[in-house]
């Protein structure tokens, strides 16, 4: 599908809608979009992005500043269907050939109305994209931009349902107010919200969110890291029986246990076969994963430490430890650990984490954990964040099926 998008500026200039812009532009490439951003001021950031600067989109612009001037004080300048004739001619042109238009908060907000009245002028043309209003922002619900608007054309176009577009915004509010504005009813707004960038929000490897990927991590809830070689000593069959109990009241617990195979002893190739065994036998492929089966390398500091920051909790059930500085790596990284009662451990981690004998019942482990987890919110929310506010995922359930479902109109229309 060829898709445009259009706001006022786009990055590098800094603001949440020119972010947002950003991101979408950037995954509805990676989905094999064709793509086109259309902005007054700003640059490409992509090479396989096209971009179109009219500079008489940018409200900033002297000649767009010189009328707003005017509309402010309820005036329609003769100015302003001058500009009008412009910026259809100039949009025209540089939506040729595309199937969709995202216009981001342009028809919602009176920053620039002869670009409002433009795109509402071009909507329906046979020869014009179908246009998506997504609305961050409400020009006519919002106190500050009062004095700005007046009865009458062309403020009004920022508070009638204009026809054949569909309309996106970002919260349950906007949809409230957006369908009292425009008396249309709720369901007939998309609600579609913000993300977050995982991956450069924390900063992540870029072999890190690639394994993220290939595991789904960030699914999990919770995702316990047990960051040990792969040898006898560290107990991991009981870190195994303890996610399964684990998953009957968390369902999309994760375990993920980072190290390879210790190299001093030969047996430990045959405790892998035996831990994969057990793994099968309680159900546990595709929540508990060994990263020496994933990977033929061995995982640098830098990328553990990008586990840590993902994950939720440090599960450490070994039966013997010298030291334990996965302990402290958890306490850099705000996590809970939950370890066995060893007197290294104990000696780290003193009074301010969680311990239990290396032959605990598995059961009442998994207890302790679940208990600790769902009353605590920073878990709560960070899970909830994690599983329905990354972009990639908002994409996936959200803004691919709206540019179907637009996409499939439009064929129905020509």
């Amino acid at each position: 599908m060829n898709v445009a998008l259009i706001h006022y500026s786009v990055p590098p200039i800094v603001g949440g809608v020119e972010s947002v812009l950003a991101h979408q532009a950037n995954l509805m490439l990676d989905a094999g979009h064709h793509v086109r951003v259309i902005a007054g001021r700003g640059d490409a950031w992509n090479g396989k992005i096209d971009f179109v600067r009219i500079p008489l989109v940018d409200s900033r612009h002297p000649e767009v500043q010189a009328v707003k001037t005017d509309l402010n004080a309820g005036r329609v300048p003769p100015a302003f269907s001058t500009l009008v004739e412009k910026l259809v001619i100039e949009l025209k042109r540089a939506t040729q050939g595309m199937d969709v238009l995202i216009a981001h908060n342009v028809c919602s907000l009176n920053k620039n109305l002869a670009l409002t009245q433009a795109l509402h002028q071009l909507n329906g043309s046979d020869d014009f994209p179908r246009l998506i209003l997504w609305h961050h922002d409400l020009a006519w619900t919002t106190p500050r931009y009062r004095n700005e608007l007046h009865d009458g054309q062309p403020w009004d176009l920022l508070r009638m349902a204009w026809p054949g577009v569909s309309h996106v915004v970002v919260s349950e509010l906007r949809q409230t107010e957006l369908a009292n504005l425009l008396n249309l009813p709720a369901k007939q707004i998309e609600v579609i919200p913000n993300g977050m960038d995982i991956e450069k929000f924390f900063k992540l490897e870029t072999r890190t969110t690639g394994l993220i990927g290939q595991l789904d991590l960030l699914r999990a809830s919770p995702l316990l890291l047990v960051p040990v070689r792969v040898t006898p000593r560290k107990n991991l069959e009981m870190a195994l029986r303890i996610l399964a109990h684990l998953r009957q009241k968390l369902p999309d617990a994760t375990l993920l246990v980072t190290g390879p195979l210790g190299p001093h002893n030969p047996g430990n190739q045959d405790y892998l076969e035996k831990l994969l065994n057990l793994r099968a036998e309680l159900g546990l492929e595709t929540s508990a994963h060994f990263m020496v089966e994933v990977v033929d390398y061995f995982l640098p500091d830098r990328m553990v430490s990008d586990f840590f920051h993902l994950s939720d909790a440090l599960l450490l059930p070994s039966l013997e430890e010298g030291f334990g500085i996965p302990l402290l790596e958890a306490g850099l990284a705000h996590r809970p650990v939950f370890c066995t009662d060893l007197h290294p451990l104990r000696a780290l981690g003193l009074e301010d984490v969680h311990y239990f004998s290396p032959h605990e019942d598995p059961g009442r482990v998994a207890e302790m954990i679940a208990h600790y987890l769902l009353n605590d919110p920073v878990f709560r929310f960070a899970s909830r964040t994690r599983q329905h506010y990354t972009w990639e995922q908002i994409y996936r359930e959200r803004i691919e099926p709206l540019l179907k479902m637009t996409s499939t109109v439009s064929l129905h229309k020509g």
